[in-house]
């Protein structure tokens, strides 16, 4: 008969419920592997499938606490505040790509016209939505998803599981990079805008020009073809941009757990 002890049995929980916890955590706030369209079960089994991966690493660095004290439970929330950040830091990227998108849309007037957006379980307009897609393909394209979890991986060896998580600092830097929701949104509609406000003004100069024009019925698709043509003409300049930022949120996330390089699987 086999028979386990209480002690034994805290460790073997230990090792697996608090990486699980900070898995888990990433999974359900990063950008494509969060996405609310798949299912909890699915989210669930991939992320005990790293966990089981990362044990051994785990096992090395385990702090002998019971998981069920209060400092276990503690160690427990810092294992979810690592994972959330880790997560965030990466979904602003997506959120300034999609408010460039609201600007461009808004500008063209399709402010109207208006999705629901499983990502984010929310409303979005048409042109949001088309750069998200766009974002979440090139994110994909360049292995984003990949260094993410050879990332939160190696997190493990820099800041193994303990009641050293994130500091006030960190908190700092985080609510920082969300200014990045403004700044890169703005970069990467100013084509478009710049083309749209010279649409606009030239339109004011035509309606002084000539009252009697009606200008709503010019205006509207004046605009709208505009706009639809400068986004074209300028997608392509959108993946070295997009690249960036992607690049910078992986630095950011790897300042935060003390990773120096990310080795890809």
């Amino acid at each position: 008969m086999i028979s386990i002890t209480t002690a034994e049995l805290n460790i073997l929980l230990a090792t697996f419920l608090w990486p699980l916890s900070r898995i888990l955590a990433m999974v359900a706030t990063a950008p494509i592997l969060g996405n609310p369209s798949i299912p909890v079960r699915v989210k669930l089994g991939f992320a005990v499938m790293i966990t089981i991966l990362v044990m051994p690493v785990v096992e090395k660095s385990l702090p002998q606490v019971d998981p069920a004290s209060g400092i276990g439970l503690i160690i427990l929330l810092q294992q979810v505040l690592i994972g959330v950040a880790i997560g965030f830091v990466m979904r602003i990227v997506f959120v300034a790509v999609e408010t460039a998108g609201e600007l461009i849309g808004l500008q063209m007037g399709l402010g109207f016209a208006i999705f629901f957006d499983p990502q984010n379980s929310g409303q979005i307009d048409i042109i949001g939505r088309f750069l998200g897609v766009i974002a979440s393909l090139a994110f994909l394209a360049m292995d984003g998803h990949l260094m993410m979890i050879a990332l939160i991986s190696q997190s493990f060896s820099t800041l193994p599981v303990g009641l050293d998580g994130i500091t006030n600092v960190t908190f700092t830097t985080l609510a920082n990079w969300g200014g990045e929701i403004f700044k890169s949104g703005l970069q990467l509609s100013l084509p478009v805008l710049t083309a749209l406000l010279i649409t606009n003004l030239a339109l004011g100069i035509l309606t002084r020009v000539a009252p009697q024009l009606n200008i709503f019925a010019v205006g509207f698709p004046l605009t709208l073809s505009i706009g639809l043509f400068v986004l074209a003409f300028s997608m392509p300049f959108y993946t070295p941009i997009l690249e960036y930022l992607v690049h910078d949120a992986l630095n950011l996330m790897m300042g935060i757990l003390n990773i120096n390089q990310i080795d890809m699987p």
